[in-house]
């Protein structure tokens, strides 16, 4: 395929637009309304002289692309993956110009506003620069609803208004917390920083601790803000997830729509070297440092049913003790007898969390209560995402159970 025919395959959506080089290198990053058009018109000029952006197009090879809800969001992606690759023309293209920023006060209470400095403070922190102002803050606003924190706007009325309205936790800057307040500024500065990766832990890691402490209101407004910067930063194929996910809920009549899914697996030979896995997936992605592998302690001989109700009773007791925030839903690698065997486990932990299996053989789902299976047609995201899930936690269980057994034989 030639670079134009690749063109035209790219969407008219907004979103993220990456350029190579030969050597696969990113040598420059854009966003777009529709990433096509904007993409195309690089290739589509006519000039006498040869100009940096000439030079950029002589050197493009491939083209990658993220699709965004929004031109603004496009933004904060685009400004976090500069700072990540660091591509070469980026540079070149904002030589000489004068664009504005994002600064970062340094006070007790930072604010946060778009400027164009001719000297930066000493105590205040910059990002960007960013080419349209406008575009700018119509993005801080975006992220503004998912973490507050105040302007360069009279404060005292406007916080009250920002209270009315559910934007602000105080109705005045001495009702504010300012521990909770400078955690909001530096989870924005990991997005403005392009450390995302790094944001999402540090709000799992909150959203459990205030967990642990029965905070459960506070817990559910950090797992907003999680789905929120999800869905901020939501690729093509973060944008299948939610799909995914909504099939989900829909069909399986599920409480919400299900972040995070643990999923078992057993495996043994003849009832030896017997093992259970357990995967965890999150935003429809494997979280592997939340994996965990079991070695059956009280079943003996060829008995699936048993060993299942073993892993998902030890799993489950150790989130209960720890009082630490149980999956969305659970998924059981077998039919009915392992469902049941699990629901047993759930039953005798006093443990509520929405389970189901998935049987191999036709690729049905069951659920508890109900007689029949549920089939979903094999094109459906929903159940693509299940098999995700089975297909890991039954790799995952193998090579546990191949490990151990290897270690015997070499002994």
């Amino acid at each position: 395929m030639t670079l134009r025919d690749k063109i035209k395959t790219l969407p008219l959506s907004s979103g993220v637009y990456l350029m190579k080089d030969k050597n696969g290198k990113v040598i420059y990053i854009g966003k777009a309304i529709s990433i096509r058009k904007r993409v195309a018109s690089y290739f589509n000029r006519r000039s006498k002289y040869i100009s940096k952006t000439d030079l950029l197009v002589k050197n493009i090879v491939d083209i990658g692309y993220i699709q965004t809800m929004s031109e603004a969001e496009a933004l904060l992606l685009e400004a976090s993956l500069v700072k990540e690759h660091r591509p070469k023309y980026n540079v070149m293209l904002l030589d000489d110009k004068s664009y504005p920023l994002i600064e970062v006060t340094g006070e007790k209470f930072p604010r946060i506003s778009v400027c164009r400095p001719k000297k930066k403070k000493k105590n205040a922190t910059y990002y960007g620069p960013y080419v349209q102002a406008t575009l700018v803050r119509e993005a801080l606003k975006i992220l503004r609803k998912i973490f507050y924190f105040l302007t360069d706007e009279k404060l005292s009325e406007r916080i009250k208004l920002d209270y009315q309205i559910g934007l602000a936790p105080a109705p005045t800057l001495a009702e504010m917390d300012p521990k909770e307040y400078k955690d909001n500024i530096k989870n924005i500065c990991l997005i403005l920083e392009g450390k995302k990766d790094q944001l999402y832990r540090r709000l799992q890691r909150k959203m459990e601790k205030l967990s642990q402490g029965k905070n459960f209101e506070e817990a559910a407004k950090v797992r907003d803000q999680l789905r929120a910067i999800g869905a901020l930063y939501s690729s093509t194929k973060d944008i299948n997830y939610y799909k995914e996910a909504e099939q989900l809920q829909r069909i399986l009549k599920l409480p919400r729509s299900p972040e995070r899914i643990e999923t078992f697996d057993i495996s043994n030979t003849f009832g030896n070297q017997a093992v259970g896995s357990m995967v965890s997936f999150f935003n429809g992605k494997p979280d592997k440092h939340n994996y965990r592998r079991f070695k059956i302690k009280t079943v003996e001989g060829i008995d699936d049913f048993g060993m299942i109700r073993e892993v998902v009773y030890r799993r489950y007791k150790r989130l209960r003790d720890e009082k630490r925030m149980y999956p969305d839903l659970i998924v059981i690698d077998g039919g009915k007898g392992q469902l049941s065997s699990a629901c047993a486990a759930l039953k005798e932990l006093d443990v509520n969390i929405p389970i189901i299996s998935l049987a191999k053989r036709e690729e049905e789902v069951f659920k508890p209560g109900r007689r029949t299976s549920i089939k979903f047609p094999h094109h459906q995201l929903g159940l693509q995402l299940l098999q995700r899930t089975r297909d890991e936690a039954h790799r995952f269980a193998v090579a546990y159970h191949k490990n151990l057994r290897d270690k015997k034989m070499y002994k």
